[in-house]
């Protein structure tokens, strides 16, 4: 049986959730796990599209968006007039370049004129979500019904390519979540949206980022979940911990990591010490999911359903598979607040046609953003992260952070259970020199505990604020 063929036989699914009281079988969901299925049910053909047809639909809904901003959005009114584009083109690759990008303060300043002034009602509820970037400026982007039924269709997307069992248990540790630890109403509200729209789940517990290590340690012991979910960094400081330890949660099969760049090293790091394989998800506050990872080839699909992505070089032009460029994104259903090529400040390395055989194009690696990136005294940039996976073999250093403060100023700052010696932290310096591609003068800091991350509980590991402009 070839490749292609074992993933397009799903595994078994448990019976569907009947909203008809007294119909078990077959079940007659409700209307919101309705759309869900219908939603479903054209991913898993679409997936498996050639990359043209794909495209050619990408296009078409963008032709229903762009004649929806044009009316409504005075903003992007006054951007397609600029360019001399009309809405009612036959979109194609060559007029979609031609719109500028939009930017992270195109959102912040001109957020009135973005919005939408009306959307159709049968786009559903509208919220407003509120990201704030690294200088605490807050964004406010509107999303609808719409967009929020599209996030729960690619997570469960995400569940099924990566075959989970929903009778199992789920343990979160993230920011900004209310402690949820009863295990009483952990059953009874299973994994939450949107698995129990459909299914009958195990429980989930949940607890804050700001729970201190050990706790978390303890916790994940005592309750032995099935699966977790947390952020890399978070991952990597659980690892130390039960490495210390020398005991581990048995029950683990899979972690998964959001919200942060995924160091290279970590998935092998996982597997050695849990035993548990490493599924990691790309997405933004803005737009939602972005790409998913492939269950066959551990390349990140971009869900091209929901979002055009668009990875450009330093001259906005595409990038050819192994060419490392920004990511620009366009929300294909949002009419609250259109995100048209939104340059969201990440970089990443265009990727190549999957041997999964599906048509969603690839992401082979996601770098993180350009504040992450190393300034050289020439100008350049680099990825300073590349090789920090080193520092364990010199020493036992719990959680690192570089700051690049100037080009004479680049901080090291660490959390390690004993001082290190000059020998170790010379040792140090010459592995981050080599990473960052330059001898910088460094200076170590040393805290106790944990090192800060942003309210959000998400953290960078290198950050450059060195022309910064997040």
């Amino acid at each position: 049986m070839s490749i292609d063929q074992t993933l397009r036989r799903p595994p078994p699914l448990p019976s569907l959730r009947s909203s008809i009281p007294g119909i078990h079988w077959p079940a007659l969901p409700g209307h919101q796990a309705a759309d869900l299925l219908a939603q479903l049910y054209q991913l898993e053909s679409s997936q498996w599209w050639p990359p043209e047809s794909v495209l050619q639909k990408q296009y078409r809904q963008f032709g229903e968006l762009a004649r929806h901003v044009h009316r409504h959005s005075p903003f992007f009114r006054a951007r397609l007039d600029a360019a001399g584009l009309s809405p009612d083109l036959a979109w194609s690759h060559e007029t979609f370049a031609r719109i500028p990008l939009l930017t992270r303060t195109d959102l912040l300043l001109r957020g009135a004129d973005i919005h939408c002034q009306m959307v159709p009602a049968e786009h559903g509820v509208v919220n407003e979500i509120q990201t704030s970037g690294s200088t605490g400026q807050t964004v406010a982007v509107r999303r609808t019904g719409v967009s929020g039924l599209t996030w729960m269709a690619l997570t469960m997307r995400d569940h099924l390519w990566h075959g989970r069992n929903f009778s199992a248990s789920l343990a979160v540790i993230r920011g900004l979540v209310t402690t949820q630890d009863d295990p009483v109403e952990a059953q009874k509200s299973g994994w939450g949206p949107p698995a129990t729209l459909l299914f009958d789940t195990g429980p989930s517990y949940v607890q804050p980022l700001t729970m201190d290590l050990a706790g978390q340690a303890d916790w994940l012991l005592a309750r032995n979940p099935h699966y977790l979910l947390t952020y890399p960094t978070n991952l990597r400081a659980l690892l130390n911990r039960f490495e210390r330890l020398g005991r581990i949660p048995t029950g683990l099969r899979e972690v998964r990591t959001i919200g942060e760049t995924l160091a290279p090293d970590l998935r092998q790091r996982c597997r050695a010490v849990l035993g548990a394989g490493l599924v990691d998800l790309y997405s933004s506050q803005e737009v939602g999911v972005i790409a998913l990872q492939c269950p066959a080839s551990g390349l990140h699909h971009v869900q091209s359903e929901s979002l055009l992505v668009e990875v450009l070089g330093d001259a906005d032009q595409p990038c050819r598979p192994g060419e490392v460029g920004r990511v620009v994104v366009t929300d294909l259903h949002n009419f609250a607040t259109p995100i048209i090529r939104y340059d969201i400040r990440d970089y990443a390395e265009a990727g190549p046609v999957c041997p999964c055989g599906r048509g969603l194009p690839t992401l082979a690696r996601i770098l993180g953003r350009q504040r992450n990136m190393i300034v050289l005294p020439n100008g350049h940039r680099s990825w300073g992260m590349a090789g920090l996976h080193q520092f364990r073999e010199i020493a036992v250093i719990l959680q690192y952070q570089i700051v690049q403060h100037s080009l004479e100023d680049v901080e090291v700052r660490l959390v390690t259970p004993a001082a290190l010696t000059p020998g170790q932290e010379s040792r140090l310096k010459s592995v981050i020199r080599e990473a960052m591609g330059h001898p910088f003068p460094l200076r170590f800091s040393y805290f106790e505990g944990e090192l800060p991350g942003t309210r959000s509980g998400k953290f960078e590991e290198v950050v450059s604020l060195v022309g910064d402009r997040s």
